[in-house]
């Protein structure tokens, strides 16, 4: 994190600039689509946005490691950290200070985070989906609080409800591409993201999937499933885009560099004919450029036109 972005977020306390600084990294590493598109924000808002995807990521490596007894126990504390944090206790984790900074200075709801940590528990006992509605009872937690999560920071100026349903709509459609992208990595660790419904639906179960990583090809049943839910994913897609007009213009060329990255992912994977299984479907960095480097003549001309809007983004 530069001392640029966290003086002009106003961020003094020595201790929390540290964990701002270590949620950057995490985005950084993790969330290289994402945190490219975190450029195009202004230098004001971007420590908030490192702190959401930090602590978003912290829970998610904890849901990732070790055994399932120890991830309950590693949630179980972090979400008795998070409390404390957000009550005005210091804590020694690495980045909740930060998130609990971010919070009180954009009034983010708890209940978010709650929420989130909901569904993060769910990854612990729970493998598979039956269906989109149960699929959608996860993602809420799981994304479309993330999507909610950034509103305060990133403002707004047009209808509330309309604004929040493309924010949500818009964390669902990143995971749902990553459902897609990433079936054969879940699968190793057991778990899979794709609605039974719609899988059963085009003769594909489970054990076809496990047959399809093990030979790295997918077969024409499980293409064609993909496909429907490539479609649906879509459609996710068309929903978000309706949120982007509603942001305040400094946040708008980030989301929309964002939004289109993500979903050139789902072109690749698409263009791949769902071949997911043998490797990992990415942006090409000459792609990236070409979609950032216009969002950021666009993010450059909203900061000329609408000083200082970046310094309180609470609508």
């Amino acid at each position: 994190m530069s001392d640029r972005e966290l003086d002009a977020a106003g961020v003094t306390d020595p201790a929390v600039r540290l964990a701002y600084a270590r949620c950057k990294r995490l985005n950084a590493s993790y969330g290289k689509t994402f945190y490219l598109a975190t450029r195009l924000l202004t230098p004001a808002q971007r420590p908030a946005v490192h702190a959401l995807y930090g602590f978003a990521r912290w829970a998610d490596e904890i849901v990732d490691a070790n055994s399932s007894a120890e991830r309950g126990a590693e949630l179980d504390r972090l979400e008795k950290q998070l409390g404390a944090q957000l009550d005005g206790h210091r804590t020694d984790h690495p980045v909740l200070a930060a998130l609990a900074d971010t919070v009180e200075r954009h009034g983010i709801e708890r209940t978010l985070f709650t929420d989130f940590l909901a569904s993060m528990r769910m990854d612990l006992e729970v493998t598979e989906y039956a269906d989109l509605a149960a699929l959608g009872r996860y993602v809420h937690g799981s994304a479309a609080v993330i999507g909610l999560q950034m509103l305060p920071v990133l403002g707004t100026v047009g209808p509330r409800d309309e604004v929040e349903a493309g924010a949500a709509a818009l964390g669902v459609a990143f995971q749902l591409t990553n459902f897609l992208r990433d079936v054969g990595e879940d699968l190793d660790r057991g778990r899979l993201y794709l609605p039974l419904d719609v899988l059963d639906a085009y003769g594909v179960d489970r054990d076809l999937l496990l047959r399809c990583r093990r030979t790295g090809r997918s077969e024409q049943r499980v293409r064609r499933a993909f496909a429907h839910l490539a479609a649906h994913t879509y459609a996710v897609y068309r929903e978000a885009e309706k949120g982007v007009p509603g942001l305040r213009p400094v946040s708008r060329p980030c989301v929309g560099t964002a939004l289109t990255l993500y979903r050139d992912i789902l072109d690749g994977i698409v263009a791949a004919d769902y071949q997911v299984f043998s490797r990992r479907v990415v942006v090409p960095r000459a792609r990236r450029l070409a979609v950032a480097l216009p969002g950021l003549a666009r993010a450059v001309v909203a900061r000329a036109v609408h000083p200082g809007t970046g310094q309180n983004a609470r609508a």
